[in-house]
């Protein structure tokens, strides 16, 4: 299974291993049935079953079964239950259709579980002991890695559905969409500003001698420093190629010295080559666009993460010591992973121990103006020059894997409406703005009601917001934001820009833009771009010094006029007539590893509807 795979059903027996004050029983239909139907505030998933349980009743040391009430002595309720929850729970997992992945019903189902297990009040270590069966019965982690998840993730777990009074299916649809379920605290409008959308002007084409900037993207590192050449790159752990990954079972699952393909990060040396590599370019500044963290995420503790962005940042300093940085904060950063709680939650479970972080050490590249932001909820704005303006988002606020937004997904940290007031500052002062983030708006990875206020935003500042960069995905790949009234005018582009990391089954890689430069009326748009990699499989095979290679410039491959919007929509269009060029888009989509699938007919339609999406879960803009 996917790393999301794990993460969900883990977590979510996570929340069985504490003591939880349930609701009361008059809010139950019932907790179980002879046809296997999970209750949950009327919600019903169905798996037909003709096993006879019924109902437990903890309280009375009793559990009724085959219409019998049996008497269970006290203090042999919970290992009964234990039992009972295993096998239970097996032989209605036995009937989905995991061959589709972690599907809705599937976590319905687990959900529902989940709080009837916390209404039958088991002890801790028993609900462990369920949840690691489960996990090893499907194969969705080893018993080291279930156990080490259920401990990381416990207490925020605990301290949300405590507070949260949503179905499995509410619950569910956060993470799958409005077709699994839809929580009514997600239905939410943010308030555009009442000053008149400007009139759209041409931008003006600039002269070839005019000034131009260069910048470097960087994202998600993935810095494994305990990658270890020669081992076993094919364990069935998410994150392989250490010395704790097991028994190489022959030559060809060893990992490449520099990097392998199959599940595994960055190594040290890969990324001090890297480096050495850049700093023998100039560049005006640099979009660090984050995941900085490896994909253990079973081991990751707040001092652990904290450490490795210190050293990042240190690595930074010492080889771009008088470039501009501008970071932007990933999923990964946190610990656990995409645990990002809003401001509002505060005391123990509080993220500032990351965010103050972040201003420390961000601070090396920022103002001081920025910090204030930057503790309250990881964004801010710099003014580079007068009429030129970058703004970081914190991209976690539509994370769908980010939990503690079951709390309050109405704008949690005030982002966007603070993005909206720092946009129309810049549109009154005729600044044009460059948007960084992390996750792109238009992924599924993105909540539907995130995602379709900042596209509003877009739209009503497009005059402004000249350029959207974002990256997570590991891949190389674009957005089109459209006009939200005539739906064919494109309006906004995001780039999302390769990773340094080859997890997985792509080569590093690293984006450089060619910018309209700083002079009078400048249009700052992006005028192209080149995207630079490492091939594994070379390097690897011959075992010599890497060659960081340019793989394809934008403007000329795909002979494109400019890089404006329209231009954009253009290079779609003729992506779905000429499969050609599909095809060339299609291996620059996974940095040109040899290794990559197939796509036919199904999977390009999928493909150009995602360069079409801007907003995430709305396939009419397809």
């Amino acid at each position: 299974m996917t790393m999301q795979c794990l993460t969900i059903a883990v977590v979510l027996f996570t929340l069985m291993t504490n003591s939880i004050t349930a609701r009361p029983v008059s809010q139950w239909k019932r907790l179980y049935s002879p046809s296997y139907d999970f209750y949950d505030n009327g919600n019903v998933v169905n798996f037909q079953d003709n096993a006879g349980f019924q109902n437990v009743h903890p309280s009375q040391n009793q559990i009724h079964y085959m219409s019998k009430n049996v008497k269970v002595p006290q203090h042999q309720v919970s290992g009964v239950l234990d039992s009972w929850l295993v096998k239970k729970l097996l032989s209605v997992f036995d009937k989905i259709h995991w061959k589709d992945g972690f599907t809705c019903d599937a976590c319905k189902v687990l959900v529902s579980a989940v709080k009837i297990v916390v209404k039958l009040g088991l002890a801790p270590q028993e609900i462990t002991n369920v949840a690691t069966v489960i996990c090893e019965k499907f194969d969705i982690e080893d018993d080291k890695i279930c156990k080490s998840v259920v401990l990381e993730f416990q207490t925020e777990f605990v301290a949300v559905i405590n507070t949260v009074p949503l179905s499995a299916g509410e619950i569910c649809g956060v993470t799958f969409g409005s077709t699994c379920g839809t929580p009514s605290t997600v239905n939410w409008n943010i308030t555009l500003p009442m000053d008149p959308k400007p009139p759209l002007k041409p931008i003006p084409t600039p002269k070839a001698d005019a000034a131009k900037l260069r910048v470097l993207q960087i994202s998600d590192i993935h810095f494994d420093p305990l990658y270890q050449p020669a081992s076993n790159a094919v364990c069935d752990e998410p994150l392989c190629c250490r010395a704790t990954s097991g028994s190489v079972g022959n030559k060809t699952a060893e990992a490449g010295k520099w990097g392998d393909y199959r599940n595994c990060d960055t190594p040290l040396w890969t990324l001090e080559n890297l480096f050495q590599h850049l700093a023998t370019q100039k560049f005006d500044y640099v979009l660090w666009t984050g995941d900085l963290p490896p994909h253990d995420i079973w081991e990751q503790t707040e001092l652990s993460q904290l450490v490795l962005l210190k050293n990042l940042t240190d690595m930074l300093l010492k080889y771009f010591p008088k470039t501009p940085i501008f970071p932007a904060l990933g999923n990964h950063e946190s610990a656990p992973v995409n645990s990002f709680p809003p401001p509002f939650v505060t005391g123990t479970n509080s993220i500032a121990w990351l965010y103050d972080a972040l201003a420390t050490n961000w601070s090396h590249w920022l103002p001081q103006d920025t910090i204030k932001n930057i503790k309250y909820g990881a964004y801010y704005t710099v003014l580079l020059k007068p009429g030129f303006r970058i703004v970081s988002i914190n991209t976690n606020y539509c994370n769908n894997m980010n939990w503690w937004l079951l709390l309050n997904m109405t704008d949690p940290a005030e982002d966007l409406q603070w993005l909206i007031d720092t946009l129309l500052y810049a549109e009154k002062h005729n600044e044009k703005v460059h948007i960084i983030g992390h996750i792109p708006p238009g992924v599924d990875d993105c909540l539907k009601v995130w995602s379709s206020n900042y596209y509003k935003i877009i739209n009503r500042f497009e005059s402004t917001v000249i350029a959207q960069y974002f990256a997570h995905t590991h891949k190389d790949h674009f957005e089109i934001f459209y006009d939200e009234v005539n739906k064919t005018r494109p309006v906004s582009i995001a780039y999302i820009g390769p990773s340094v990391t080859p997890y997985s089954y792509i080569n590093p890689g690293y984006r450089v833009y060619t910018i309209d430069g700083f002079y009078e009326n400048s249009s700052f748009t992006v005028l192209d771009h080149e995207t630079h990699i490492l091939n594994l499989t070379d390097i690897n095979l011959k075992n010599s010094q890497p060659v960081w290679q340019e793989e394809y410039s934008a403007k000329s491959t795909y002979q494109m006029k400019s890089l404006l919007p329209n231009d954009w929509d253009n290079l779609v269009q003729q992506m779905a007539k000429n499969d050609t060029v599909f095809q060339t888009y299609y291996r620059y989509y996974f940095k040109s590893n040899p290794q990559s699938t197939k796509c036919d007919a199904a999977c390009k339609k999928t493909m150009l509807c995602a360069l079409k999406s801007g907003k995430s879960y709305d396939p009419k803009l397809c």
